[in-house]
């Protein structure tokens, strides 16, 4: 294994809940930092619950108490100090990343710092870093513990070394590294978004239901799930959010359509709030 004895994972949600467990499966240990006692325990119960699952399913090679027992989560930044590899895993707002980063690089000057946004530049988080040469996006897709793929997302000053070590972490966790160059939207974001968008057009314009749209891609084109069923499993707030991102950095084609922010506004954000453009 060439993953580092200890990782950082600073945000405990169900990205962090989902790459902590990754790790802890490929057998580093793995500290979670959360904003407080409670969130941190309630990130703790998130990632014992997940292995739990994945213990009932065969998927364990040790006893589940023993993954448990290299998990740690905690309020306190400096638990971060001894990380080989830190990454950052909260919402979608690029002040809050920076300020996380920062507050990660100070703790950890020695660790490779990542960020695991989906559609936020890479470069423009790197730009407040006293370190940029030792940061780069590492991308996990939800659920992470059953997801094969992690994009790669190289900044204009990370370092080869950094992003073959990062290549390598990959494939320790039993998945598929893609690397791509910081740009908006990546690789996956843009390609998703892109099929997500359109798909809402047709909604939109009664060209058919959505199970049937859906159905169009994962017989069709062997997508393992249609991408009106993905966008409520991903959250229709987190692709609004990408959509308008994508929208002003790339072109109008990435316009989000009237139905999604009519159900964000509604506050039907998918599979979280029982409602999408399914019912949950």
């Amino acid at each position: 294994m060439t993953l580092p004895k200890e990782v950082g994972v600073y945000g405990g949600g169900r990205m962090g809940a989902g790459i902590a467990h990754a790790m802890l499966l490929a057998g580093t240990s793995v500290v979670v930092i959360e904003t407080d006692d409670d969130t941190a325990r309630a990130a703790g119960e998130r990632v014992s619950a997940s292995l739990a699952k994945a213990d009932e399913r065969g998927l364990l090679t040790e006893p589940v108490d023993a993954v448990r027992t290299r998990l740690t989560t905690t309020a306190d930044t400096d638990a971060l100090a001894t990380c080989g590899l830190v990454i950052e895993a909260v919402p979608e707002i690029s002040e809050l990343k920076s300020k996380v980063l920062s507050r990660i690089e100070s703790v950890a000057p020695q660790a490779v710092l990542a960020t695991n946004t989906s559609s936020l530049s890479v470069d423009g988080l790197a730009s407040g870093l006293a370190r940029p040469e030792n940061f780069l996006g590492l991308h996990f897709f939800n659920p992470v513990p059953a997801s094969e793929l992690v994009e790669i997302v190289v900044g204009a000053k990370t370092t080869q070394e950094v992003v073959r070590d990062a290549q390598r972490w990959v494939a320790d966790l039993g998945k598929t590294a893609i690397t791509v160059t910081d740009s908006p939207g990546f690789a996956s974001s843009r390609l998703g978004v892109a099929i997500a968008l359109e798909a809402m057009r047709m909604l939109e314009d009664g060209v058919a239901t959505a199970a049937d749209i859906d159905t169009a891609m994962t017989l069709g084109y062997k997508h393992p799930m249609g991408p009106l069923r993905t966008t409520d499993i991903v959250g229709l707030d987190v692709r609004l959010a990408i959509a308008e991102h994508l929208a002003r950095e790339v072109g109008p084609r990435f316009e989000p359509p009237a139905i999604l922010r009519e159900l964000v506004d509604a506050g039907h954000l998918g599979r979280k709030t029982g409602r999408g453009f399914y019912s949950w």
